[in-house]
């Protein structure tokens, strides 16, 4: 189904289902970035506990970056 047609299925059906089906597009996407967000948190708390993430101020972060900018 080309996009268009998406479109296109959308705009038959009547308001009220158009409108639910909006919704549950945007549940589904908050989920989805939410369960982004867990799995990054994850990896952020392994690489703590294996010791590979950099910890430090917003300023040790910027200069640990701009470091390597300079080769």
């Amino acid at each position: 189904m080309t996009f268009q047609e998406m479109i296109d299925s959308i705009e038959s059906l009547t308001i009220e289902d158009q409108d639910h089906l909006f919704e549950l597009i945007r549940k589904r996407r908050i989920e989805a970035r939410r369960s982004e967000i867990g799995a990054n948190a994850q990896e952020v708390f392994k690489a703590v506990e294996i010791g590979t993430a950099k910890r430090g101020t917003f300023e040790d972060l910027k200069s640990y970056l701009l470091e390597n900018d300079d080769e």
